[in-house]
């Protein structure tokens, strides 16, 4: 994706990968994967790789958080990007997927600058189930 943006829990950062996706396993170290792919078929290659990235062509698209959660239950510990139409509102969702960074474009970075991506990178403090937790705990004292 050219012209774009990183986002990160400490906001906007460079994009290190820049120019380096590749389509298939055999093509190199840093994987451009579609929301459909079969994970399954990366199985043998998940070790050697130490990136993936997802693309989002819309921002109801969820497949890509499965993908990126299949990932991760599959043993990947490389970097995960969400790439494509994923908006502030989802970054919360992002991480607790499994994914490490959003790349978006320059276009959507100026509509939902920094700061909306930042007051969502303490997606942890965040989260239902430890709201959750929380009330269930302050019932039973």
């Amino acid at each position: 994706m050219s012209n774009s943006v990183i986002v990160t829990d400490r906001g906007f950062a460079p994009d290190e990968l820049a120019g380096v996706w590749c389509e298939t396993p055999e093509a190199g170290d840093a994987l451009a994967l579609a929301p459909d792919a079969d994970p399954e078929t990366l199985r043998a290659h998940l070790p050697r790789l130490r990136a993936i990235r997802i693309a989002f062509a819309s921002f109801s698209d969820g497949r890509g958080f499965t993908l990126a959660a299949r990932l991760r239950r599959m043993g990947f510990v490389g970097r995960l990007r969400a790439a494509g139409h994923v908006i502030a509102d989802q970054y919360a969702m992002a991480r607790r997927s499994g994914f490490d960074e959003v790349e978006i474009p320059a276009e959507l970075a100026a509509r939902q600058p920094e700061e909306q991506w930042r007051a969502r990178a303490d997606w942890q403090a965040h989260d239902y189930r430890r709201r959750v937790g929380l009330r269930a705990a302050a019932v039973k004292a």
